[in-house]
């Protein structure tokens, strides 16, 4: 079920798969805007080998502005996130400062399921940002084991069984 705030993105915000150059370079912005400037994320380790074969999502606004980006990883790069070859790993979901709480991050995990559904997958991982829990529980995620850290952050696990 779509609510209020998800259909009023939908109205001004396109998400696709980065099928370009350009899409990619956007989406790079983005997580360099969020991780590495927003939450001193070192650059060294935001950007990572499994970019190259992941899949990556882009919101662009109608002025096609990117607004927030997220990828999934799936194959041989989530079987070594997840230990599940049929379990997709979405991470690096970024929205830009000034699209949050506009339902951008709903509708890129929601496209990332959607990718990973395609792909045969049965569920979506990923390690969410301890104060993120709340945002990802209320899109059916449920957090498993410790916390842990991440490039300094304290994150949990999560899933999501795909319908």
């Amino acid at each position: 079920m779509t609510s209020p705030a998800e259909g009023a993105v939908e109205a001004v915000v396109e998400v696709r798969v980065a099928a370009s150059e350009e899409d990619l370079k956007s989406c790079f912005a983005v997580r360099a805007e969020v991780f590495v400037v927003e939450q001193s994320v070192p650059e060294s380790i935001e950007y990572d080998a499994y970019d190259a074969d992941a899949v990556h999502v882009l919101a662009v606004g109608g002025d096609g502005v990117p607004l927030g980006t997220g990828r999934l990883l799936h194959g041989d790069a989530a079987l070594a996130k997840t230990g599940d070859p049929a379990v997709g790993s979405l991470g690096r979901l970024a929205v830009t400062r000034s699209a949050r709480g506009l339902g951008v991050g709903v509708a890129l995990v929601r496209a990332i399921e959607a990718e990973a559904a395609r792909r045969g997958l049965t569920a979506v991982d990923l390690g969410a940002q301890t104060h993120a829990l709340g945002f990802y529980e209320r899109l059916g995620y449920v957090a498993y084991g410790p916390e842990f850290q991440d490039a300094g952050i304290p994150h949990r696990a999560m899933r999501r069984p795909l319908p």
